[in-house]
Order: C-alpha cells, then sequence, then structure tokens
C-alpha cells in the first residue's frame, strides 16, 4: 500500500480535515491549532465528539455533509479507528485527496534514529512498557507513546527526550510512511479482521512498518511459526528471539512478569536497545538494575488477590486467542479455572480448545456472552477428535450468564490452590466500557468472595 509522505510541517497553511475525534483525534487538533491552522472537524458520531471540543468548534457527521467538507481539503488527517477500506477514503484518494494519520506525520520528520517502533498482535504493550522503562533506569529520557500513551506529536506532551518508544497497532500502521531503523514484532495472530477485510491483509497491514522506506532491522518473535512463514514481510534483516535464548540469564528477574512469553518479550526489548546503540544494553547488571521497580500494565496477569487458597489473576487484556494460551502457559502444573469470551468478532477459537486440551494439569472452562456458546461449541468438537489421554486434564465447559456467576463457579472448582483466570480470548465491548471495566467487574466479584 502505498501511504504519501507528508510531515506535521508541511500542513501550515493548507486546508485540514479531521476525521474522527477519539483520543488521537483531539491530539491532531491540538497539533494543527498550534500549526495556526483551523481545521474542518470530521466524525462518524459528531453528538459525542463535541462534548470536548474547545472554542464550540462545529464538529460535522460524516454522513450528512461532513464527506463533502472533506472533499473539499487538501489534506485529511484520519483518526486510526477509521478503517483505510472505507468507501469514504478511496473517494478522498481517487480524487488525489492525502489520507494521512497523526503518527506517520509525526515519523516522517522526526529523528528515526533515537526511535523504536513495537508492533504485534499481543505483547507489544508490555514489551514497550519494559522497554521505556528499562531506558529511564538507565538513565535516559523516554517518551512512551502511540498506542499505549499519548501520541508523540502532542502540543500537550512536549518534552526533551533522548529516546521514543512507539506502539503502533495494526490501525495505525496503515497510515505510517516509513519507518525506523530498528522494529520490533512481538507477535501474530488473527485478529481486527473486519476492519481489515480478512486474515492476510491484516498481516500484511500489521507487519508493514517493518518494511516501509527506512527499515533496516526487525526484531522478531522466533517462536511464532506464522511470523516465519512470512518472514518475506519482515523488511531487509530479521534477528529471531526466542524463549529459550541466553540461558542462564536472569537480568529480567525485577521485572517481576511470569510466564516464558514474557522472558521473550525482554529478550526482544533488550536486543532493541543494543540495536539502537543505547549504552549499558548489553550489561547483564545495568541491565537488571535499570529493571527494578517496574510495574506491570493492569489487567495483564495482574494478581487480584487470594481467597481461600484460590489464586485470583486478570488477564482482561487478552482479547484473541494467542495471549490467553500464554496466560496458560503462564502457570505450569497449575489447576486452572478459565474463564473466557466476550464480544464475537467471529474468532476462530479451535486453537484456544487444542490449547486447553492438551494441557497437562487440570483445566476448567467457564464460558461468557455474547461468544461463550460458540467457544464452547468448539470445545465439544475437539472432544470428539481428541483422543482420550489427549484431555486427560480437561474438566470441562460451562456457560455462565456473567462475571458474578463465573467467578464463584471457578472458586469452587479450583480449590483448595488453583488459579482462577480471567483471560476472554475476546473483547470486552458491548458489556463493558473497556477491558478496564471488565477486570474491575472481575476485582469485585473477587472481593464478594472473601465478606
Amino acid at each position: 500500500m502505498s501511504r504519501p509522505k507528508l510531515s506535521w510541517s508541511d500542513l501550515a497553511g493548507a486546508r485540514v480535515g479531521v476525521w474522527g475525534l477519539g483520543r488521537e483525534g483531539h491530539a491532531n487538533l491540538r497539533k494543527l491549532l498550534a500549526l495556526g491552522v483551523e481545521p474542518v472537524l470530521v466524525d462518524d458520531q459528531p453528538s459525542a465528539a463535541t462534548l470536548s471540543i474547545p472554542g464550540g468548534r462545529r464538529v460535522l457527521a460524516t454522513g450528512d455533509g461532513g464527506l463533502a467538507a472533506l472533499l473539499r481539503c487538501d489534506v485529511v488527517v484520519k483518526t486510526p479507528g477509521l478503517s483505510r477500506y472505507r468507501p469514504e477514503v478511496a473517494r478522498l484518494t481517487e480524487l488525489g485527496i492525502p489520507v494521512v494519520g497523526g503518527l506517520g506525520l509525526w515519523l516522517a520528520e522526526a529523528d528515526l534514529r533515537r526511535v523504536l517502533v513495537v508492533t504485534g498482535t499481543k505483547g507489544k504493550s508490555t514489551t514497550s512498557s519494559m522497554t521505556g522503562h528499562l531506558l529511564a533506569g538507565l538513565g535516559y529520557r523516554c517518551m512512551l507513546g502511540g498506542n499505549i500513551g499519548a501520541p508523540p506529536y502532542d502540543p500537550a506532551e512536549d518534552g526533551d527526550f533522548d529516546y521514543w518508544v512507539i506502539e503502533v497497532s495494526s490501525y495505525q500502521a496503515t497510515d505510517v510512511p516509513c519507518s525506523p531503523p530498528v522494529v520490533a514484532v512481538t507477535s501474530l495472530h488473527p485478529d481486527h479482521l473486519d476492519w481489515h477485510g480478512g486474515v492476510e491483509q491484516y498481516y500484511r497491514d500489521k507487519l508493514s512498518a517493518c518494511s516501509q522506506p527506512g527499515a533496516e532491522l526487525t526484531v522478531a518473535n522466533g517462536d511464532s511459526d506464522l511470523l516465519r512463514e512470512r518472514v518475506g514481510l519482515l523488511g531487509p534483516r530479521v534477528e529471531w528471539i526466542r524463549e529459550d535464548d541466553e540461558p542462564g540469564a536472569d537480568w529480567m528477574e525485577p521485572l517481576g512478569l511470569p510466564g516464558r512469553h514474557n522472558r521473550r518479550n525482554a529478550l526482544i526489548a533488550r536486543r532493541c536497545l543494543a540495536a539502537l546503540g543505547v549504552p549499558g544494553s548489553v550489561d547483564d547488571a545495568r541491565l537488571r538494575a535499570a529493571a527494578v521497580g517496574y510495574q506491570p500494565l493492569p489487567s495483564r496477569l495482574a494478581p487480584v488477590g487470594t481467597v481461600g487458597g484460590v489464586t485470583f489473576v486478570d488477564d482482561s487484556l487478552s482479547t484473541n486467542v494467542l495471549p490467553t494460551l500464554a496466560a496458560l502457559d503462564a502457570f505450569p502444573g497449575r489447576r486452572i479455572a478459565l474463564i473466557v469470551g466476550g464480544q464475537d468478532r467471529g474468532i476462530d477459537y479451535a486453537p484456544l480448545a487444542a490449547g486447553v486440551l492438551a494441557r497437562r494439569a487440570p483445566t476448567y472452562v467457564l464460558t461468557l456472552p455474547d461468544s461463550g456458546p460458540r467457544i464452547r461449541a468448539q470445545f465439544e468438537a475437539a472432544q470428539i477428535e481428541a483422543a482420550p489421554m489427549e484431555a486427560a486434564g480437561f474438566a470441562g465447559v460451562t456457560d455462565c450468564r456473567d462475571l458474578d456467576d463465573a467467578v464463584p463457579a471457578g472458586f469452587g472448582w479450583a480449590r483448595p490452590d488453583g488459579v482462577v483466570l480471567l483471560s476472554p480470548a475476546a473483547p470486552s465491548f458491548g458489556r463493558f466500557r473497556d477491558y478496564r471495566d471488565r477486570g474491575d467487574a472481575f476485582a469485585r466479584a473477587v472481593h464478594e468472595l472473601s465478606r
């Protein structure tokens, strides 16, 4: 996909449309106002968008005059949540109007030698946050931005930084016209298929940051068969990082992150720092000291508490199969009641069923709406196909109405010393505001058990 290489400074004096007024859209507006540009504002749901627009500026609805206004612009700055495959984007492009993203505009004029881009279906947030923490621990000023933090171009976030660690989602990647020399890829698994229009297009979009102009090295998850099969999408040079690399290394222990996948994420972070030429990144003692004090991300394998000997773990940020399987692997040999299900995006849950049935330790699955019945059907089909010994640890699957039902059911089964793991393999939307709201509901249900 060809992307116009425009920068923010190119937009001074232009007629600019801001399309989409979520978190990043507001940053786009602030940046344009700082450049002296008064843009046209368009949103699919303007009534919600206008609540926090400064100065009483008018916001047009996309379907009610908004698109027509965008068609009169020189450039349209699109928020990442709006799919690049929408027909409105095609119409703008056909008329020669560049449709760009704020992150891409920033990268086009940033000092890319001091920028690390981190992408991947899952693990990118953890890897980005630990990389930023290690940089700070080594004595450098680092901005953690992009999908995980503030847009790096937002005037509200001005600062003097030595490095930028930028998490890039598949949505944002479609708007990126160039790459820094070093890009990290943590994982690959089907996701966001409705936005991208299919699994292979998702893979191409997700990995596109590895091969844009400027890319030199991709530090990639060597344990991923899907990534190895698509090495041609990973840019001019690839370095594979596996869970078992650096045997005996313990510098990452102060990070306090469970699971072999997080060991690999830490090794990816280290290799990226070394590739950027960061002093201290090849010194185990300095890295171990830098790792101290790391705060894990909320709802990512976060312990909620222990009740009656049972450990409760919030992994609400897991929204597809890959991180849920990794979460199970983080508790080898433990008896686990796994709570899964949420918004149904049509994800294939056969790999989840296969992974759970292959687990030797006892595992009981409790499903939640809306995808719960479809998940249960996949488990039932997998049980029929599995040899008896292959599913020896599988204790069955039960549909639950909500977390208030699933948590006590999991607790009763996991006693006396097991784990109740909320790792939904599905988004939270529809029944919760976001993954944090779902994690909070889980914590409340756990609290009720201890009353």
